[in-house]
């Protein structure tokens, strides 16, 4: 390849021969040259097409476990219901299905997979990155229609990972510095980096085949330092034309990734198993911030407390009463609630951002409620909260699952104001925020 201090050369190929090679004809190949700005050289001697295809492999074996958990927990909102956000995706549209509360971790383990998981392969995605970096600085930009469609694939790949990867952290965070709504710019950029990666997959997979066959990985690992050489050059663009001395081996390279990789998991796993693991997540968001330091029964972690919710003290006190709509209506005051049969379940609360916590909660069934409302097959259930805009939609698997419980304790105690108190909905497997607080009402609906 030429570079900025090299002259363009008097002897072009023939035409036949640049036609074939770079895929347009040499007059315009001759123009291209001279026109080559003065791009960096990359002389690093690891780079080549068997550390890219390892790399790349990895990221193929986690990435669509990453893609298909995001697209589940959009399901797990029902957007059938107008539970989810965004709503109205168009095109977009999954094949929707009623989210299963069984087993009762199930959104715990879904979220927890790709909040981690996503996690855990951002050392992989920067190294990948680091070792296809001399192909975004290719010259000529294009040489063919197959290179083009490479390069395009590619740069969608690079910019909408980066893109869920940078706002997926800042959601966990909770810290909303884009400016935009995060479900519907996540969502729209997770499809985006779907269709970029399924092609990116279909152009490259044979060569990443046959670049990770070309090295043996055992001799890899048990080369030192001083045995580091150079790939081959295969004419993929990424082995070094004048490489460096090598400051590190590959072992030494993958050695580092892979230590990158347990070293997130274990900064953020614990935010998922929870319980005494919980110190050890770093990068846990709120699941910090619990309802109290006391360690009583209430304390564990919240995501939103009830001042932040700005609801007034009276609407949840003496004066309160959950209404019930169905065949008809029926206000129940705590008292007439804490009297009507009362069961246990000891159910996870998993929230979106990758934090779960599992408690013991009492309260009435909401079949029992369904019941009462007169609608004991209810098609639906609305449950909107003391809080305004709160509510949630549940489906009929939902409110008859013999564990969904509009409670009113929480590990033997009454529900603290930051955890519902009055009253909050626990569904096996529902999304946290689905479960809603400071319950006002319930509305059954029939067929």
């Amino acid at each position: 390849m030429t570079r900025p201090s090299d002259p363009v050369p008097d002897a072009v190929p023939a035409q036949d021969d640049v036609v074939q090679e770079y895929g347009f004809p040499a007059p315009l190949w001759r123009a291209v040259a001279r026109l080559r700005p003065p791009l960096p050289r990359w002389r690093s001697p690891l780079r080549g097409p068997w550390l890219t295809s390892v790399l790349g492999l990895v990221l193929l074996a986690g990435l669509p476990v990453v893609i298909v958990t995001g697209l589940l927990s959009y399901v797990a909102y029902g957007p059938q219901l107008g539970g989810a956000i965004p709503g109205d995706v168009g095109l977009l549209r999954l094949p929707v299905f009623d989210w299963p509360t069984r087993p009762s971790w199930l959104y715990r383990l879904n979220q927890g997979l790709h909040v981690g998981l996503g996690l855990v392969v951002v050392p992989v995605v920067l190294a990948k990155l680091w070792s296809v970096i001399p192909k975004l600085f290719a010259w000529p930009p294009v040489r063919s229609i197959a290179q083009l469609l490479e390069r395009v694939t590619l740069l969608l790949l690079v910019g909408s990972i980066l893109f869920e990867i940078a706002t997926g952290v800042l959601n966990i965070q909770y810290d909303y510095a884009f400016g935009f709504s995060f479900y519907a710019a996540h969502y729209a950029g997770a499809w985006v980096f779907v269709g970029a990666f399924v092609a990116h997959v279909a152009i490259m997979l044979p060569r990443a085949l046959r670049g990770a066959r070309s090295r043996s990985l055992r001799e890899d690992l048990r080369t030192p330092l001083a045995g580091t050489t150079p790939e081959p050059d295969d004419g993929s663009g990424l082995v070094a034309e004048e490489p460096s001395a090598p400051t590190i081996s590959r072992r030494g390279a993958l050695a580092l990734v892979g230590g990158g990789m347990v070293l997130v998991g274990v900064l953020t796993l614990g935010q998922t198993l929870g319980d005494a693991v919980r110190g050890t997540a770093f990068l846990l968001p709120r699941g910090r911030t619990t309802a109290g330091a006391d360690g009583g029964p209430n304390d564990f972690p919240v995501n939103k407390t009830f001042a932040a919710s700005r609801i007034a003290p009276a609407d949840v006190g003496t004066s309160w009463r959950l209404e019930l709509t169905g065949d008809g209506t029926r206000a129940l005051d705590l008292a007439a609630l804490s009297a009507l049969p009362q069961h246990t379940a000891r159910l996870p609360i998993a929230c979106v951002e990758g934090w779960s916590t599992v408690q013991t909660w009492t309260g009435v069934r909401l079949r029992d409620l369904a019941a009462l409302a007169g609608v004991p097959e209810p098609a639906s259930a609305l449950v909107r909260s003391v809080e305004e805009g709160a509510q949630s939609a549940l489906h009929p698997g939902q409110v008859l699952d013999p564990d969904s419980l509009l409670a009113l304790r929480v590990n033997g105690a009454d529900l603290s104001p930051d955890h519902g108190f009055p009253a909050r909905v626990i569904v096996p497997a529902l999304p946290a925020v689905k479960c809603t607080k400071w319950v006002r009402t319930i509305e059954f609906r029939s067929a």
